[in-house]
């Protein structure tokens, strides 16, 4: 365990919202959000909302994000946790065979995974979720139900180490709870001195 880094899983067009939310919180909570991406480089996010008169998504651009360890660099080993950002980037960076190792090793281990939004779409493909409680976005029912999980109506939704909300929304409803899993499983990973003199 290499200290307290937590992976936040990006790509061209992840919400801006559910990207920054986590990405501050982890840091007020004297954590270090990685940005992880399909490649080390800058990714455009956008943003996502229903305006009146429409019944489904609109996107505009958001702000940019630089990504600074592609999948393939990664060894989840040095990390406490895992975040699913939501937007349309799901969708695309899903089937990455890295992406889907990275995420299996975080249910495997028990490790703290949060999702929001289309996020579900991530561990579904790596069929992770089934018999799982989540929450995500209810046009994303579908896909996690077809892959076997059990999808919860709620703002917060714990199912053992994985926490998940609706949408941006939620994020004041489900993040604490992530982050006092993250504090709970970093304390547990660290030698019993080091954690008793914390």
């Amino acid at each position: 365990m290499t200290g307290n880094k937590v992976l936040i899983i990006v790509g061209d067009a992840s919400e801006t919202v559910d990207t920054l939310y986590p990405y501050y919180r982890l840091q007020e909570a004297g954590m270090t959000p990685v940005v992880a991406g399909p490649e080390k480089r800058r990714f455009q996010m956008v943003l996502h909302e229903i305006r009146p008169g429409w019944t489904i998504t609109r996107e505009w651009e958001g702000y940019q994000i630089e990504a600074e360890v592609a999948f393939a660099e990664i060894d989840p080993a040095d990390y406490v946790g895992i975040f699913f950002s939501g937007g349309r980037a799901p969708e695309y960076i899903r089937d990455d065979p890295d992406l889907i190792r990275i995420t299996r090793h975080f249910f495997a281990t028990g490790k703290p995974i949060a999702s929001v939004c289309h996020g579900v779409e991530i561990p579904a493909r790596a069929d992770c979720v089934r018999g799982r409680r989540m929450a995500t976005v209810a046009k994303c029912r579908f896909d996690l139900e077809v892959c076997g999980g059990i999808y919860v109506d709620q703002p917060c939704v714990v199912d053992g180490n994985l926490v998940s909300g609706r949408t941006f929304h939620d994020h004041g409803h489900y993040m604490g709870a992530w982050i006092e899993l993250l504090r709970q499983h970093a304390v547990g990973q660290r030698p019993k001195a080091a954690a008793g003199a914390a």
